[in-house]
């Protein structure tokens, strides 16, 4: 039989609000027993302050089962009301600085070398002029390393790619990024398309370390590539180098090479169709808390990407 509503018109009043925290706790935990052992509290104190909050609220909110717990509608009303509000109120303080224009700080981002991203450009441009004591600051590095900056709160943004996903960030796609297999000018495949890849497996490679995505890495073991490793560059502007000078072939990022291809220095090996692509993220720290500085700065850029989502 369905319980009846209790409806408890004064419910804002008199609900400690605390409780709607420990209700939030104990959904994300799982159970009532899970809560009180990652809260170090007693089960029947967490027991008794969920049938408070369900006083209060005039509904059942949770269901026990042998399975663990299921939120009834009025939970799952409930649960949503939470989060608005815990969100709001983590937002309060950058919305308080921005009113009273006394936002600084300094906005920490980790980044994979050679991005190219008008989205991510025109963001940086706007918190500049919005906020300009804000100081920014962008570290490059391999995209394995941006992950790991951002788990150990050396960063609280990144851009780059990920092979897998990660519990502890949080994923915006920004745009899908092109590899393309080139060589230089003084190359002898110079202005030749390559239509078994297989046939490169004897050329001399220009690897980039740390740096290769696992897209590029696989194929590159999949038809042998790179066995003979004529130079090795950790930075894809370094690499490029190298293969504009002829030392040997490469994968980069075909908007990193384009001005090299449009000058005759560089000439893309592979068709079209067969160019490895990816998604490279926006990546921000999965925290309760954010520097004001660096939460505006995410605003800002994912405000632009919604704007003009990609086609």
């Amino acid at each position: 039989m369905t319980q009846p509503l209790r409806f408890n018109a004064n419910f804002a009043a008199h609900v400690d609000w605390n409780l709607l925290r420990l209700f939030v706790d104990i959904v994300k935990a799982g159970g009532i027993g899970a809560a009180a052992r990652r809260l170090n509290r007693q089960q029947p104190t967490i027991s008794a302050a969920l049938k408070r909050l369900e006083d209060h609220a005039g509904a059942r909110l949770l269901n026990r089962g042998a399975t663990g717990i299921e939120l009834t509608a009025a939970g799952r009303a409930l649960l949503l009301i939470c989060e608005d509000m815990f969100e709001a109120a983590r937002m309060a303080p950058h919305q308080i600085a921005q009113a009273v224009k006394q936002v600084e700080g300094l906005a920490r981002i980790q980044v994979v070398s050679s991005v190219i991203s008008a989205e991510f450009d025109e963001a940086i441009a706007s918190l500049h002029r919005r906020h300009p004591s804000i100081r920014i600051e962008i570290r490059v590095s391999p995209w394995r390393e941006v992950l790991d900056a951002l788990e150990r709160g050396e960063a609280e943004l990144g851009v780059g790619y990920d092979s897998a996903v990660r519990s502890t960030l949080t994923y915006e796609p920004l745009f899908v990024e092109t590899q393309q297999l080139y060589c230089a000018r003084s190359h002898p495949l110079f202005r030749h398309k390559i239509e078994k890849i297989v046939d490169l497996g004897q050329e001399g490679f220009i690897l980039t370390g740390a740096d290769e995505v696992e897209t590029i890495t696989r194929l590159r073991q999949r038809y042998r590539l790179g066995t003979v490793v004529n130079g090795l560059a950790e930075d894809i502007h370094e690499a490029m180098r190298l293969i504009t000078l002829g030392v040997g072939i490469g994968f980069l990022p075909t908007m990193a090479a384009i001005e090299g291809v449009r000058s005759g220095r560089l000439w893309p090996l592979l068709s079209d169709d067969i160019a490895p692509s990816y998604e490279m993220y926006l990546l921000a720290r999965l925290s309760p808390s954010r520097d004001t500085a660096a939460q505006l700065f995410l605003d800002e850029i994912i405000r632009r990407l919604r704007a003009n989502p990609r086609r």
